[in-house]
């Protein structure tokens, strides 16, 4: 093998490993079925709905009953589906993520953009 021969073999190599290397990390990432389904939000409306209502929102199926919509995490950024959950179902008082409740000025930014 000449020097160039293994120049060219030794740099495929070193793509290939870093491209299995990311792959390996991305899959290390992903959110299995399992944890999505148990990662909800959910939403406290401003006015209750007047009967149980569900409705897919972004995807992902909501069910409101009184004041309060739940739905599965969906993917999407908190303040994203907050917004359509707010144009679906009316203005919301609150909206928890797994990460914890949003703050006045998110639910003000929610709201105004419905």
């Amino acid at each position: 093998m000449n020097s160039a021969s293994i120049r060219n073999f030794s740099r495929s190599l070193v793509i290939g490993a870093l491209a299995f290397t990311a792959t390996a990390g991305s899959f290390a990432l992903t959110v299995s079925p399992a944890q999505a389904a148990s990662q909800r939000y959910t939403a406290k409306l401003t006015t209750a709905v007047e009967a149980p209502t569900k409705k897919v929102v972004n995807g992902v199926l909501w069910n409101c009953a009184g004041d309060t919509c739940s739905g599965a995490v969906d993917g999407d950024r908190p303040l994203n589906t907050c917004i359509k959950v707010a144009k679906t179902f009316g203005q919301v008082s609150s909206f928890a993520t797994p990460k914890g409740e949003f703050s006045a000025e998110e639910l003000q930014s929610c709201n105004a953009a419905a």
